[in-house]
C-alpha cells in the first residue's frame, strides 16, 4: 500500500507539472496572437484613416559660368568688369546654401502660400537637397492631391524668383547710389580741370601744341627767306662794285651823276657853262684880260657857274662845288647817246636793289627776333599747358570709366544672385508618397516576427527553468 501511495503521488506530480506547462504555453500563445493582432490592426487602421500625401519633385540649377566685358575708350582709357563664378571663391562658401536659406525663409513661403490662398502652415515647407559636386538643387513639395503638390511647387518658384529680383534690385540701387556719388565727384573734377585749362589758354595765348609747331615753322621759313635775300644782296654788292670800278665812280657819285644828267635845266646850265668856258678860252687867246669882250664873257661864265651850282644844290640837296661836279665827269653834249649813262642807270638800279635787300633782311631779322621771343615765352608756358591737359585727360578717363562701369553694372544684375534654371519642371505625381503600404506592411511584419520570436524565446527559457527546478 505504501508503494501504491508513492506511485500515486509520483504520478500526480507529473500530471500537475504537465498541466502547468500547458497553461504557460497557452498564455504566451494568447499574448503573442494578441500583440500581433494589435500591430496589424494598427497598420490597417493607419492605412485606412491616414490621408494620402503626394510629392511633386523638381530640380533647379545655379550656373557657374563666368562672364566679362571690356570697353576701350580711344585716347582716354578702358573700363572692364568681370562677373566671376559664384563657385570660384577660395572659401568654402556654396551659393546653393544661400539660395536654400532664402528658399526656406518665411517671406518666400508666405508669398507662395498667399498665391494659393493658403496659410503658411497649410502650405508647408519644401524639402531641399543640395547634390554634391554639382550645381543642382532638388526641391520637393507635399500636397493632399497631385495638383496641390504641383501648384505649391510653381507658386514656390514664382515667390523665390520674385524675392531674388527684389534682392537684386536692392543691390542695384545701393550700387547705383555709390556709383552716382563717384560719378558726380569725377564729373566735378573733370569740369574743374576743363575750366583751369580754358582759363590758362585764354590768359597765356597758347591754345595747343600745334601753335608752337606753326610758330617754329614760320621762324624757319623766315630764316630761309633771309638767307635768300642776303644772297641776293651779296650779288647786288658785287655788281655794284663792278660798275663802280668800270665807271671809276662810287655808287653815290654815280647816283648824283645820274640825277644831274636826267635834269634838263641842269643840262642846259651845264651846256651854257661849257659853251661860255670854251668861248672864254678862245677870247683869252685873242685879247687881253682887260678887253671888254673878255670881261663880258667872264661875267657870263660866272653867271652860268652860279646857275649850275644852284641847280646842282637843288637837285642833290646839298652844297656842291665845281670841283665835285667836274669829278662826276658830266657831259652836256652827248646826253642820251653816252654809254656811260646806261651804266650810271644800271648802277643806280643795282644800288637801289642793294638797299632794298638790306631793308628786307633787316625787317625779316626783326620779325625773327619777335617770333623767337614769342616762341620762348610759349615754350615756357607749354609745360603748364601739358600738365593741365594731362589733368584733364586723367579726369576724362576717370569719368568715362566710372560712367561705363555704371552702365555695365546696371546691365549685370546677376552678380551676387545668379539666375536660376529649372532643369526639371515640377512633376505631377501619379501615386501617393505617404503612406507607403509596403513600408507599413514591412514594419508590421518585422514587428510581428520580433514579437513572436521574443515570446517563444521567453517561453522556452521559463520552461527550461521550471524543468531544472523540479
Amino acid at each position: 500500500m505504501t508503494n501504491w501511495i508513492e506511485i500515486s503521488t509520483g504520478y500526480s506530480g507529473k500530471l500537475g507539472r504537465s498541466a502547468a506547462k500547458k497553461g504557460h504555453w497557452q498564455s504566451f500563445l494568447l499574448l503573442g496572437v494578441t500583440t500581433n493582432l494589435v500591430f496589424w490592426l494598427s497598420a490597417f487602421l493607419y492605412l485606412k484613416f491616414t490621408p494620402p500625401t503626394y510629392t511633386s519633385k523638381s530640380a533647379i540649377n545655379l550656373p557657374g559660368a563666368t562672364s566679362n566685358a571690356n570697353v576701350n575708350l580711344p585716347g582716354i582709357g578702358q573700363a572692364s568688369y568681370e562677373n566671376s563664378s559664384p563657385y570660384a571663391s577660395s572659401s568654402n562658401q556654396d551659393p546653393r546654401e544661400n539660395y536654400k536659406f532664402i528658399a526656406e525663409s518665411e517671406s518666400v513661403l508666405e508669398a507662395a502660400s498667399a498665391q494659393l490662398n493658403m496659410s503658411p502652415e497649410e502650405f508647408g515647407e519644401p524639402r531641399i537637397k543640395v547634390l554634391d559636386n554639382t550645381t543642382i538643387m532638388q526641391v520637393e513639395f507635399k500636397g493632399t492631391t497631385p495638383e496641390a503638390a504641383q501648384n505649391k511647387s510653381y507658386a514656390f518658384y514664382a515667390a523665390l524668383e520674385a524675392k531674388l529680383n527684389e534682392l537684386r534690385i536692392q543691390e542695384a540701387v545701393k550700387k547705383d547710389v555709390g556709383f552716382q556719388n563717384s560719378l558726380n565727384a569725377s564729373q566735378k573734377k573733370l569740369q574743374a580741370a576743363q575750366q583751369r585749362l580754358s582759363n590758362y589758354k585764354a590768359s597765356s595765348g597758347l591754345n595747343s601744341d600745334e601753335q608752337i609747331k606753326e610758330l617754329t615753322i614760320n621762324i624757319e621759313q623766315l630764316r630761309r627767306q633771309k638767307a635768300d635775300i642776303l644772297s641776293q644782296q651779296q650779288q647786288a654788292n658785287t655788281r655794284l662794285q663792278q660798275l663802280s670800278t668800270n665807271l671809276k665812280s662810287s655808287a653815290s657819285q654815280a647816283t648824283d651823276a645820274f640825277a644831274l644828267q636826267t635834269d634838263q635845266i641842269f643840262q642846259q646850265n651845264l651846256k651854257n657853262y661849257s659853251d661860255s668856258s670854251a668861248a672864254l678860252v678862245v677870247l683869252e687867246s685873242k685879247f687881253f684880260p682887260t678887253h671888254p669882250t673878255v670881261i663880258a664873257e667872264k661875267a657870263k661864265l660866272e653867271a652860268a657857274q652860279q646857275a649850275l651850282l644852284a641847280r646842282s644844290q637843288s637837285i642833290l640837296g646839298r652844297p656842291v662845288s665845281l670841283a665835285s661836279l667836274k669829278a662826276l665827269n658830266l657831259s652836256s653834249n652827248n646826253y642820251g647817246t653816252d654809254p656811260r649813262q646806261s651804266l650810271f642807270q644800271e648802277l643806280v638800279k643795282v644800288q637801289a636793289d642793294q638797299k632794298g635787300f638790306a631793308s628786307q633782311a633787316q625787317t625779316i631779322d626783326q620779325q625773327i627776333t619777335q617770333l623767337e621771343a614769342r616762341l620762348k615765352t610759349l615754350a615756357q608756358k607749354e609745360s603748364n599747358l601739358d600738365a593741365l591737359k594731362r589733368d584733364m585727360q586723367v579726369a576724362e578717363a576717370v569719368f568715362s570709366s566710372t560712367l561705363t562701369r555704371l552702365d555695365i553694372g546696371k546691365s549685370n544684375a546677376f552678380g551676387s544672385y545668379p539666375f536660376i534654371q529649372i532643369l526639371s519642371e515640377p512633376s505631377l505625381p501619379t501615386s501617393p508618397s505617404e503612406p507607403k503600404k509596403a513600408f507599413v506592411y514591412l514594419g508590421a511584419s518585422v514587428a510581428s516576427l520580433l514579437t513572436t520570436t521574443g515570446f517563444v524565446l521567453l517561453w522556452l527559457r521559463l520552461s527550461k527553468r521550471k524543468t531544472s527546478d523540479s
